[in-house]
């Protein structure tokens, strides 16, 4: 079943890991239902390409109105397609929020145990990795594109959990909108460094086109790497949605040739009554 499910225009949710409850919400931005202009049409919330300060900034608000979390208390990230997973908690709350240089640096995930906090990541192929467990209340949010995925992003993620004595049984995660095997097109040097992490796994995320060229499978790459490092496979669930075929949607580095927006990854849980 597909776990993202379309919310107006402007946002799919994780509809199965929100209730209100646990008070926690979780998601990918579109490009649709903002204040950009140009290629940057319309919902672009990176600080870091080519746009307006003022539109990523508008765009950035109507998203806090929409899923009701206060924009002050977003954490965001100086991405660089490595592995550094950044602990937070509410002392963090706000840096990169509305700046790009008071965002933290050369972090590609996020976890947390705190309430009133929503980790945030920009997208534009790469692989949003969701984790959530529920039992212990933590969640983490990770940047998974091919370089981030072969050194193993994810399975650092699952490292952290259990760290902080959380076992992978008790540990959800949730592949989000990227670029699907059929619009990516990678050489033997990407694809050597996929086998390298995939060893002695017999389902392999690629397939030969001709000479050097194969079509490269971001998503059941980090499937395969989580199930590597131990979570069991009935916890972890993946989307059909790819950000270069469902243009209607999503901006797509690739497709548009890097001269394109950003979406956004999102996961919180809102503020307990009793913080507040």
């Amino acid at each position: 079943m597909e776990p993202f499910v379309l919310k107006d225009e402007e946002l799919f949710l994780i509809q199965d890991w929100m209730n209100e409850t646990t008070g926690l919400v979780a998601g990918f931005t579109t490009k649709k239902g903002g204040t950009s202009n140009g290629k940057y049409t319309s919902l672009n919330v990176g600080f870091h390409v080519d746009d307006t300060f003022e539109a990523v900034c508008d765009n950035r608000k109507k998203i806090s109105k929409l899923i009701n979390f206060p924009i002050n208390h977003w954490i965001s990230a100086q991405q660089t397609h490595d592995v550094h997973i950044q602990r937070v908690t509410k002392k963090d709350r706000g840096m990169g929020s509305l700046s790009y240089h008071e965002a933290f640096k050369e972090t590609d995930g996020f976890f947390t145990f705190d309430s009133g906090v929503l980790l945030i990541l920009n997208f534009a192929d790469c692989v949003p990795l969701y984790f959530y467990a529920p039992k212990e209340k933590a969640i983490g949010i990770a940047h998974a594109g091919w370089k981030g995925s072969v050194h193993g992003i994810g399975v650092k993620m699952i490292d952290v959990f259990k760290e902080e004595g959380i076992e992978p049984n008790n540990i959800f995660a949730t592949i989000g909108p990227s670029i699907c095997e059929k619009c990516y097109i990678v050489d033997d040097r990407v694809v050597n460094l996929v086998e390298n992490a995939l060893e002695h796994v017999e389902k392999k995320p690629y397939n030969l086109i001709s000479g050097n060229q194969y079509y490269l499978n971001l998503q059941e790459l980090n499937r395969q790497l989580l199930l590597k490092a131990g979570l069991p496979e009935q916890n972890i669930q993946g989307t059909n949605l790819c950000t270069s075929c469902h243009e209607e949607h999503f901006f797509s580095h690739r497709r548009d040739k890097a001269m394109t927006g950003r979406m956004m990854s999102f996961i919180g849980w809102k503020e307990d009554p009793i913080d507040s």
